[in-house]
């Protein structure tokens, strides 16, 4: 390796598959790019499964190193944290390769949860280590906290008949524990476990909210008698980290533009479900008439139907044809909404779709990411939580943030009939005697704050900066 006086800090992120981790990952890199001059290198177990992930990464104004997948047995973890666990694990040693021979020596390595593999690697090599946590504090608390909950909660989790307590934060119900959660018989069960052992080995946290969020789950994560006492290493909060519709530019999305160019401000639904979230052919006809009934204007992105497994297209990353989804809503549908309505099939330029004027909800899966998108565009949320941790971020939202309505019972429970569709659509998306609604109110205050946070001497500025300092000073 060259010596490093007179060269830029180099910060190398590696990166979990899945869009949920890689955009996060790439947009904390351009952070350290722009603000900070920092050379940022992208290491990326990529799966080559879309041109979605192809046109993230061209985007990312990073040098990128993408790792191919290593085989695993056939049908070793058919559960995806377990795959994913596994695959990272597997990438230690491309890892260490990479970080070995790179010509500039890197100041800092940061990881997302899954690749916490990798710790020892940077610690080998005497490089400082950070994770990443591309979610909000109280997942990250949780997380850590559920070594503990191992050895003093008997029984499965779900089965419990009282919420999970948390120091410092709030309790976590039964019914929203992230999936690995869901049966501790399961090798995913002992991956998380694993992952929430590892964090605090690395040498500091950040997390992707902002403390006048989340400042009561950051205080406890910090203070040595509540949740500090467990995670050990500081926390820094540094989000809202999103993208940006310059990060979008490869996309065609002229047509969808034009189309909400027509509409009338606050009055278009946008319907989509993550990148890999998928739902069975009687939830979709549900939707579809729901829609229908709202009488309420919309832009839905339209993936094929999966049975059973909600987080089916997550490693594809909705890869497939313009024609997936032809024949799958109810007949007659696209036509009888065509005034009012446009179907999407497989991708948009969700952000551009976010933030231009016509949006004023957004029928979410609640993925982290879709979430703080949908925040700083002021857009209020339909909750409609699939996999990982959206749960959680359902009840957040709905019930401690105050900026979406959620379904009556779970969507991976029960199928939601269109009723509930049509009220929930329009319950959002109405103005009532002139007045926004209450949840359209409170995201804009909520996108305020996140935005004094991103600020010069906001908090989350802030925090990045002393993260840099660290890494220059290392």
């Amino acid at each position: 390796m060259e010596d490093m006086q007179n060269q830029p800090p180099h910060v190398v992120l590696f990166s979990s598959p899945g869009l949920g981790h890689l955009i996060p990952i790439i947009e904390l890199g351009k952070r350290f790019l722009r603000h900070h001059n920092f050379k940022v290198t992208i290491l990326a177990v990529t799966f080559q499964a879309s041109n979605a992930e192809a046109e993230v990464l061209r985007s990312s104004l990073c040098d990128v190193i993408e790792i191919p997948p290593p085989d695993l047995p056939a049908g070793a973890g058919a559960a995806l944290a377990t795959r994913l666990c596994m695959t990272m694990r597997a990438a230690v040693p491309a890892i260490r390769a990479a970080l070995s021979t790179m010509q500039l020596r890197p100041s800092a390595f940061i990881v997302d949860i899954f690749g916490t593999d990798s710790l020892p690697v940077a610690a080998e090599l005497n490089i400082r280590k950070f994770v990443y946590v591309t979610s909000h504090a109280w997942f990250l608390s949780l997380l850590v906290y559920l070594s503990v909950l191992d050895e003093i909660i008997e029984g499965q989790y779900v089965d419990q008949n009282k919420p999970l307590t948390i120091p410092g934060s709030s309790p976590v119900r039964p019914e929203d524990v992230f999936d690995p959660m869901q049966d501790r018989n399961d090798m995913q069960y002992s991956e998380c476990l694993t992952l929430g052992k590892a964090i605090p080995r690395s040498d500091g946290v950040l997390v992707n909210t902002w403390e006048e969020l989340q400042c009561r789950d950051l205080e406890a994560l910090r203070d040595q008698n509540l949740m500090g006492r467990v995670l050990k290493v500081p926390v820094y909060a540094v989000g809202p980290i999103m993208r940006e519709p310059d990060s979008e530019t490869g996309w065609d999305s002229g047509w969808v533009v034009q189309w909400l160019d027509k509409q009338p401000r606050d009055s278009v639904v946008y319907v989509l479900f993550g990148s890999g979230g998928t739902m069975s052919y009687e939830q979709m006809r549900e939707i579809a008439f729901g829609l229908e009934l709202s009488e309420q204007r919309f832009v839905w992105v339209v993936r094929a139907p999966t049975e059973g497994v909600t987080d089916a297209a997550y490693l594809t990353m909705g890869r497939g044809t313009s024609d997936d989804w032809d024949g799958v809503l109810p007949e007659g549908f696209v036509e009888r909404t065509w005034e009012v309505g446009l179907v999407v099939p497989q991708w948009a330029p969700q952000v551009t779709v976010l933030r231009h004027s016509s949006v004023g909800a957004f029928l979410s899966h609640c993925g982290w990411g879709s979430t703080l998108e949908s925040v700083m565009s002021g857009v209020p949320m339909i909750a409609w939580p699939l996999y990982a941790e959206q749960r959680m971020n359902a009840t957040l939202l709905a019930e401690e943030l105050g900026v979406a309505v959620r379904t009556k019972e779970l969507p991976t429970k029960k199928v939601v009939r269109r009723e509930e569709i049509a009220s929930m659509v329009r319950e959002v998306i109405q103005l009532r005697d002139g007045r926004i609604s209450a949840v359209t109110k409170r995201v804009k205050e909520i996108k305020h704050s996140a935005e004094k946070a991103l600020s010069p001497g906001g908090s989350s500025h802030t925090a990045l900066a002393q993260v840099a300092k660290i890494i220059i000073g290392g």
